[in-house]
């Protein structure tokens, strides 16, 4: 069964890649990090000994106190013995924990809610319990996932049963949540009601069986169902069903999945894939509804089944069609409710808020940037639109109240919420800045995906950034070099990028003529040769810069293997600055848990004077603007506010006085040393007057190379910080060169950027 599944997977989603991410770097997807300052001895000794001793007083007196003073209330353990993970069954703890850490990056990124993965070498329920009942003082939450049934019926409701806090086995309750929102809407819009339609279950394992009873607790009436196993219809007269399978039993002289189908009003698969065929949807009833959950291959092809039967709602577990049972949608938002009210239980007034709260999310317009999310143009409630798209943030800020409200009204809250819009400004905090600014980045870019020349074709990185760039709809990818010694890195790789044009500069005789001559004419002047400008265009780098100069591309990408002069040169030469531009100049995106931080110049001039720094400090400003972000500049020097004389300082202080004058729409302030400008209420404090107030800089100014580049090095190596750049100012066109060390993820960032500049352009 473990070959076969990894063989299918294969198929979708090369092994190679999989492996790599997993592997790249520091192993495995999480780490663990201090939320307290550590770095000098006085926060140590507060952050242990002695200090630590005072809140280990303090919760020893109330224990309450554990979530004032630690992690508790924020902390969930996503607890599995590896028994039935994914497809591939019973595979051993160890093989379960890359699925466990993918499931707390999921907990952290859509609800910020921290995880510690455990997998247990235990199949014995009894031990099972018992281990976890030990491990309650620890966590807020418990996360059930990837028992094999009926092991794992038991577990959570021993455990539900013994502890204070919340318990969810969500390979159960999460796809029942979300698959039941989802039939919720389909009902809706066949205009049928639940107590009425005549459902059947393929499958009755976990997920097939707490789906059933929560569609029961939604109004599902029980003589309406009809559930199968592998060995057919689980009817009253079979002696070899448990307890679970019980209570679905029927006494209809039914036998097989065919049979049971005639008529049905829904199907809801949740066992192994292509065992519906089209005969048996056609026996169904009018608008029949057809979830066919089974992963990586539903119950029936989607594309099949619509054209089997034109008047089917359908949902699936995948991604590629539309409403996908996704349990994304569910587990963060229940866990932070939960979490929030500090929850003693998910019990089932919880688990139907998360389904009404879901299922009403569906039929409200969809935001601008979802739809730019999924590349959607009309994304509305319909037979397509029945489940939100896990992308969508109003998930969490639907959801979560939801599920505390509900915990708060059945008596399971013991920390009810008083300011339900407090609340709610917090949950939209903890949706984080820096994700979504590179969300909009994405967004923007697949609206109108543009060409973009890669002119160091012949490197892997850049390979799987321009793979990654083109099955995201992020852009049209050319890429520049030996097309048969890229073919063959790409194969050696498994890089698929269909349809992509290769050039090879040398070979192209026409356009190096044409491009030479356009050249010619832009440098003769310059000293440059007619003979000379047609051989320049034999170098990648001339060659694409004139590909988008002549319309032929729309942004340019180089740098990775060249030094930065020898890149920029060949654009300077064939694009050029706009008019108004005397200099190009540099600038770096830091993505910090606070949001974007922006450095310039760090990467173009050595050294500036007064006239260069006024224009860069517009040309960001300007940029920065574009992002939909208000830009607060502070000029950096090792002087605030005129406190040290020097060329620099001096300098600082003229550009600031003429912006004040020329340009007061801008909001920036200096001289002042960085802590100044980090630190919006020191500033505030011994510089009331400046313009900045007490908000902090987001936009950083320096006065060349020697400080910018640096600060700008040591923030990405120090402090482990994701960077967009360096973004190229003052081009006429979408021009941007790439640092050596740039990673696949930080080369398809500044392709997303530089689509939506050449947009703009």
């Amino acid at each position: 069964m473990l070959n076969d599944y990894i063989c299918c997977r294969m198929s979708e989603k090369k092994l190679l890649d999989a492996l790599s991410y997993h592997a790249d770097g520091r192993p495995g997807k999480i780490e663990v990090i201090s939320t307290k300052p550590t770095q000098t001895q006085f926060d140590l000794a507060l952050a242990y000994s002695p200090g630590v001793a005072e809140p280990c007083i303090a919760i020893a007196e109330n224990v309450d106190d554990v979530y004032k003073y630690t992690a508790k209330g924020n902390l969930v353990a996503v607890i599995s013995n590896g028994t039935a993970v994914l497809g591939l069954g019973d595979i051993g703890p160890e093989a379960s924990k890359p699925v466990m850490e993918g499931k707390g990056v999921l907990f952290k990124i859509f609800a910020d809610i921290d995880v510690f993965d455990i997998e247990l070498n235990c199949k014995d329920v009894d031990h099972f319990v018992e281990t976890v009942k030990a491990m309650e003082p620890t966590f807020g939450g418990i996360n059930l996932e990837d028992i094999k049934a009926p092991e794992s019926f038991e577990i959570e409701e021993r455990l539900k049963e013994a502890l204070n806090i919340p318990i969810m086995h969500d390979d159960q309750h999460g796809t029942a949540i979300i698959s039941a929102a989802g039939l919720i809407n389909a009902l809706r819009l066949v205009e049928k009601e639940l107590s009425e339609v005549r459902i059947v279950v393929n499958g009755a394992g976990a997920s097939a069986i707490a789906c059933t009873k929560l569609f029961v607790s939604l109004g599902a009436n029980k003589k309406n169902i009809v559930m199968l196993d592998s060995k057919g219809v689980l009817r009253s007269d079979r002696t070899d069903l448990d307890k679970y399978k019980n209570q679905f039993i029927t006494d209809r002289d039914l036998n097989t999945l065919e049979e049971a189908l005639v008529a049905a009003d829904v199907f809801v698969g949740l066992s192994k894939g292509n065992i519906l065929t089209p005969e048996m949807i056609l026996s169904m009833a009018e608008k029949p509804i057809v979830f066919a959950m089974a992963n990586p291959t539903p119950e029936i092809d989607y594309q099949l089944a619509v054209a089997t039967r034109p008047d089917l709602i359908m949902a699936t577990g995948r991604s590629d069609y539309p409403n996908q049972v996704n349990n994304v949608l569910g587990f963060p938002f229940i866990f932070r409710g939960a979490l929030d009210v500090r929850a003693t239980a998910i019990n089932e007034e919880m688990k139907l808020a998360a389904v009404r709260a879901i299922a009403d999310l569906a039929m409200q317009p969809v935001p601008e940037s979802v739809m730019m999310a999924y590349n959607e143009k009309n994304l509305s409630f319909g037979p397509n639109y029945i489940i939100p798209k896990p992308m969508d943030p109003r998930l969490l800020t639907t959801v979560a109240p939801a599920v505390a409200k509900a915990a708060m009204d059945s008596g399971v809250a013991k920390f009810p919420i008083a300011d339900w819009e407090g609340y709610h400004a917090e949950l939209r905090k903890r949706l984080g800045i820096d994700n979504d600014f590179v969300n909009r980045l994405m967004t923007k870019a697949k609206t109108k995906p543009k060409r973009v020349v890669f002119a160091e074709a012949d490197h892997i990185r850049i390979l799987r950034a321009a793979e990654i760039a083109k099955r995201d709809g992020i852009c049209e990818p050319i890429l520049l070099g030996n097309p048969e010694a890229i073919q063959k890195m790409m194969d050696e790789n498994f890089i698929e990028i269909p349809g992509v044009q290769m050039i090879d500069p040398r070979k192209q005789d026409d356009q190096l003529k044409e491009y030479g001559d356009l050249l010619f004419q832009k440098r003769s002047r310059k000293g440059l040769t007619g003979f000379e400008a047609e051989y320049q265009m034999r170098n990648r780098n001339y060659f694409g810069a004139m590909m988008v100069e002549n319309g032929k591309a729309d942004a340019f990408i180089s740098g990775l293997t060249r030094n930065y002069p020898i890149a920029l040169r060949p654009a300077l030469d064939c694009i050029g600055m706009v008019p108004t531009t005397h200099r190009v100049s540099g600038m770096h995106i830091m993505m910090t848990k606070s949001g974007p931080v922006f450095f310039a110049d760090t990467t173009v001039n050595i050294d500036m004077d007064e006239n260069s720094v006024y224009e860069m400090v517009g040309l960001v400003h300007d940029r920065v603007k574009s992002f939909q972000i208000e830009p607060r500049i502070a000029l950096i020097s090792y002087s605030n506010f005129g406190s040290s004389t020097g060329k620099y300082p001096s300098m600082m202080q003229k550009v600031v006085k003429r912006l004040h004058t020329d340009r007061p729409e801008i909001l920036v302030e200096g001289e002042m040393q960085p802590v100044y400008a980090i630190d919006g209420d020191l500033r505030s404090r011994r510089f009331p007057f400046n313009k900045l107030g007490d908000k902090s800089a987001n936009v950083f100014i320096f006065s060349g190379l020697s400080s910018g580049n640096a600060v700008y090095q040591i923030m990405r190596s120090m402090g482990n910080m994701e960077s967009i750049g360096p973004v190229l100012l003052g081009f006429k066109k979408s021009v941007h060169i790439l640092h050596h060390s740039s990673s696949v993820r930080e080369i398809v960032n500044m392709v997303a950027l530089a689509v939506g500049e050449a947009q703009d352009k």
